[in-house]
Parts: C-alpha cells; sequence; structure tokens
C-alpha cells in the first residue's frame, strides 16, 4: 500500500504554495521581515552611500549577528508575520483557519509526545521500584 502518490504530493504543494503566496500574508511577512532584517540592509546602505559610521557598523553587525547558527530571526519573523496578519486582515478566515489548523496539529502532536515520555517515566519506575518491592516482600514474609 502507498502511502504517497502523485496526485496526493500535488494537492499538498498546491495547498502549501496557496498559504504562503497569499498576498495578505506575504505583506504581512515583508513588514515583518524589514522589521527583523531589512533594516539592516538599509542601514548598511545608507551608512555607506552617505558616510554615516555608526548607520554602517550598526547595520553590518546585525548582519552578522544574522549569519549566526544560532539567530532566532527566522523564528521571531514568521511569528512577527503571523501577529500582524491577524492585527491588520482579521478577517481573511481562510488564511486564519489553516493557521489554526496546524496550531491544532501541533498541539496533538505536543501532547503524544508528552503521553510517551510520561509513559516511559512511569516504565523506567516501574522498572527500577519492582525489584525493590520484591526484595521488601521476601524481607516480610522470612
Amino acid at each position: 500500500m502507498k502511502l504517497w502518490n502523485k496526485q496526493k504530493i500535488k494537492d499538498i504543494v498546491k495547498r502549501v504554495l496557496q498559504f504562503i503566496l497569499n498576498p495578505r500574508l506575504l505583506l504581512c511577512f515583508g513588514i515583518a521581515w524589514f522589521i527583523t532584517n531589512g533594516w539592516c540592509y538599509l542601514f548598511i546602505a545608507l551608512g555607506s552611500a552617505f558616510d554615516i559610521s555608526w548607520m554602517s557598523v550598526a547595520g553590518w553587525a546585525w548582519f552578522a549577528v544574522l549569519w549566526l547558527p544560532i539567530s532566532p530571526e527566522k523564528i521571531v519573523t514568521v511569528f512577527l508575520a503571523i501577529v500582524f496578519l491577524r492585527f491588520l486582515f482579521p478577517n481573511d478566515q481562510k488564511t486564519l483557519a489553516v493557521l489554526k489548523r496546524e496550531q491544532l496539529a501541533l498541539r496533538i502532536a505536543l501532547r503524544k509526545v508528552k503521553q510517551n515520555r510520561r509513559r516511559k517515566r512511569v516504565v523506567r519506575w516501574l522498572v527500577k521500584e519492582l525489584p525493590n518491592r520484591r526484595k521488601r516482600k521476601q524481607r516480610n514474609i522470612t
């Protein structure tokens, strides 16, 4: 039994592209990107063009931070884009419905992970504790 066929992959790609290429989401993402990244490129360009050293230094410093592997700017950019989408376009039910569906799927996945961890913790505790209980019972019998 095949889990993935060409039609299913096409449908998934189509839905993802429709979501990502939504003009409202693109506008919000552009605003969020300019807040988190775009200003540094603007500072670099303007600082170099008008010989403003502090502007160039600030732009290049943030540019260096962006290329660090631990830079959280991508997460912050997406978060800000979603916040702007909800704030600027509260009636965009289609995009917000997709976000809610993904949020629900993420919650369900996290619950499953937590349940599995809890089960493993209980099993580890039982494996560790049961031999001790048996020993105690044997001591109490004799």
